[in-house]
């Protein structure tokens, strides 16, 4: 994923990141996001619980995070990658966006 789409993609990402007490797999700034690729072992018993908490407390840092498997990576890259793109897109525009005036 950092080879073949992050390191060269326009909006900045870096890998391997500290944000609180959790090291996220990539992060980008501008957009807010946090990408987190889950090998098998994010399946095991217990393991989706602490993905579910190390998700939310980055949600308390206003970040999306982002859960792709690893097998979905190595069967649907381009799918991904078109993932990711919208999913930075969007965050853009929203935080873009003026604020909407109370009716």
């Amino acid at each position: 994923m950092w080879y073949d789409f992050l390191r060269k993609y326009p909006v900045r990402f870096s890998r391997q990141k500290v944000l609180g007490k959790y090291i996220v797999d990539f992060y980008c700034a501008r957009a807010k996001l946090v990408i987190e690729l889950d090998g098998s072992q994010h399946f095991e018993p217990g393991n989706l619980e602490k993905d579910t908490q190390r998700t939310e407390y980055l949600k308390g840092y206003d970040l999306t995070v982002l859960r792709i498997p690893n097998n979905e990576v190595m069967h649907n890259f381009d799918g991904v990658c078109q993932y990711i793109d919208m999913a930075v897109k969007e965050a853009q525009n929203l935080q873009q966006s003026p604020p909407r005036a109370s009716t």
